[in-house]
């Protein structure tokens, strides 16, 4: 036995095959329980006692060597058909359209197409920290130090530090823009905001602002109204229109509320417009000139308008959506619809 298991030995290391099918029949030849390994294990009880162990080893080496061999051809073979396949590959081919895609949320739809409108009539985007002092986000607008806005029912301060807090309005970086540029400047200023409201279908404790800015010399409330028409006309069609209504902000003199007609009823009433034929979608003014004054700016040579809406209402008017808590819930099935948007 010892001479015939030296023999198959030698026949293994010299195995040489072209193709699966004979790779087959070398497995059922050498592995299978009829094979050459098999019948020897087989015989191994008629090997006298004294040559068990040599023998033995002989034949866990020759099965190993074997299994060795098998798998070895095996793998070998199973790399040059991954090879082949690589090498059939079209690259010029188009690809395999995906049948589910991703979708952009509609604050950033929304958001993009704003940044869009404004920046046909020259209007750079500037960002900023959301964590800002007091001055930038207060007291350089003229946001006097009793006003309810800086109560702890209102703002969110950091550890309960009067002087750094979560913005409240991306004004702020305006201030930054006013403090560090020279006239003219024209930007608006995209960006999320903090107040602490209670959560509910028309109000969050973040959301998010669009803020324009426009100094230069002789600008005047007519050039605010054309821009925010055109703004209007832009975003929710060409028969919008628009009203302004006066208001009060501490950093605008004087200062505005803007309504566009209903673009659910035309005007005619529903229940979004609550029957008016209008609805409110941002405040603006003429920069007052004290803020111009705390941010390095001669109100003497120069003159601007400023204006601020929400991302977020402007997205329920535009898709129609009637709660505030859609926007931040991440539901699948509301993202879905805006696919295609």
């Amino acid at each position: 036995m010892k001479d015939k298991i030296s023999k198959l030995l030698l026949e293994v290391e010299q195995i040489k095959i072209n193709n699966e099918i004979q790779l087959e029949e070398l497995r059922i030849k050498w592995l299978s329980k009829r094979g050459e390994i098999s019948s020897l294990f087989d015989d191994f009880k008629n090997v006298p006692n004294e040559l068990k162990k040599e023998v033995g080893q002989q034949l866990n080496v020759l099965k190993t060597k074997a299994n060795d061999k098998i798998n070895a051809l095996k793998e070998t073979f199973e790399q040059n058909k991954d090879a082949q396949k690589t090498n059939n590959i079209d690259l010029t081919l188009p690809g395999i359209p995906l049948n589910q895609i991703g979708a952009a949320h509609p604050l950033s739809i929304v958001k993009n197409q704003i940044i869009e409108i404004f920046s046909k009539i020259g209007f750079t985007v500037s960002e900023g920290r959301e964590i800002e002092d007091d001055w930038h986000n207060f007291s350089a607008l003229n946001t006097p130090q009793n006003h309810p806005a800086r109560d702890m029912q209102d703002t969110f301060y950091i550890n309960l530090n009067p002087e750094m807090v979560l913005r409240t309005q991306t004004s702020s970086v305006q201030v930054h823009i006013m403090e560090n540029q020279k006239p003219p400047i024209r930007t608006i200023s995209p960006g999320r905001v903090y107040r602490n409201e209670a959560i509910s279908a028309r109000a969050h404790c973040q959301f998010h602002q669009v803020e324009g800015l426009y100094i230069d010399e002789k600008v005047s409330f007519a050039d605010l109204k054309q821009t925010l028409l055109y703004f209007a006309k832009e975003m929710f069609g060409e028969e919008t229109k628009i009203r302004l209504r006066p208001s009060y902000f501490p950093f605008t003199e004087p200062s505005a509320e803007m309504d566009i007609s209903c673009t659910i009823c035309k005007g005619s009433g529903c229940n979004i417009c609550k029957g008016s034929g209008w609805v409110e979608i941002l405040g603006c003014g003429m920069v007052d000139p004290q803020v111009l004054t705390n941010c390095g700016i001669n109100p003497d040579n120069f003159k601007g308008f400023a204006f601020g809406m929400g991302i977020e209402r402007i997205t329920m008017l535009k898709y129609q959506i009637k709660d505030l808590r859609l926007f931040f819930e991440n539901d699948v099935r509301f993202l879905k619809q805006f696919t295609s948007a």
